[in-house]
């Protein structure tokens, strides 16, 4: 689609909302042309420098929600690089989700909006965030569709989820890592646990079986490597 520019009467691409987060997540990987990415969900992993220097290589690393990273005082397993967040407004707070955060991208997103369900961004939140939104004609209604679910109910796939689907839709050729999405292989679950402490309640609004049966899909066909 184009519009005509009042200037100089020539047509003006306009861009849809998936091409202007495609060109911010460039920008925020660590290297490009982006042939590899690592999305790494909230789940406890067993120590294993292996995974994280697999996660820590990738062109791009991407976390969810309250993450956590390696330091000092935690045994190697989950890498130490976060170049863009995808969250939503409800993350669990940690030490390193608004650490460093002028440096990282941090995609906002909320599938709520479709059903006139918005939240308040807490307070606590750095106040200069910026906050790119996931659109969700581009990346969540496809991904509702892709998973079943029916348009009419408020039903959305879990954050993690929507930040590996966007990834593939962004890069369908490099190489996708996951890790810590424990889901994948224990579908059925009423709380999360979080690789730095705690847990919490799984809402009604997902559905788990679908999520794990898309992604375990990717691992069997190859599109897709999990680093257990």
């Amino acid at each position: 689609m184009a519009v005509a520019d009042p200037e100089v009467g020539a047509p003006t691409p306009v861009r849809n909302g998936l091409e202007v987060v495609a060109g911010l997540v460039d920008a925020y990987a660590g290297r490009t042309p982006v042939e590899s990415v690592a999305v790494v969900g909230n789940a406890p992993v067993p120590a294993d420098p292996e995974r994280a220097a697999a996660i820590d290589a990738a062109d791009l690393v991407v976390r969810v929600n309250g993450f956590a990273l390696d330091g000092p005082q935690h045994p190697r397993g989950l890498g130490t690089r976060a170049d863009v967040v995808v969250t939503q407004w409800a993350l669990e707070a940690t030490p390193w989700v608004f650490a460093d955060y002028r440096s990282r991208l941090y995609l906002y997103n909320e599938p709520g909006m479709m059903y006139a369900d918005v939240e308040r961004l807490p307070a606590w939140w750095p106040p200069d965030l910026g906050l790119v939104p996931i659109p969700n004609r581009e990346v969540n209604q496809p991904l509702s569709r892709a998973l079943g679910f029916d348009p009419a109910q408020p039903r959305w796939a879990t954050t993690g989820t929507v930040a590996a689907w966007l990834v593939r839709r962004l890069y369908p050729e490099a190489r996708l890592l996951l890790a810590g999405f424990s889901f994948i292989w224990t579908p059925v679950q009423s709380t999360w646990d979080h690789a730095y402490g705690g847990a919490s309640v799984l809402t009604g609004d997902h559905e788990l079986i679908a999520e794990a049966t898309m992604l375990r899909s990717w691992i069997e066909d190859g599109s897709a490597e999990y680093l257990r």
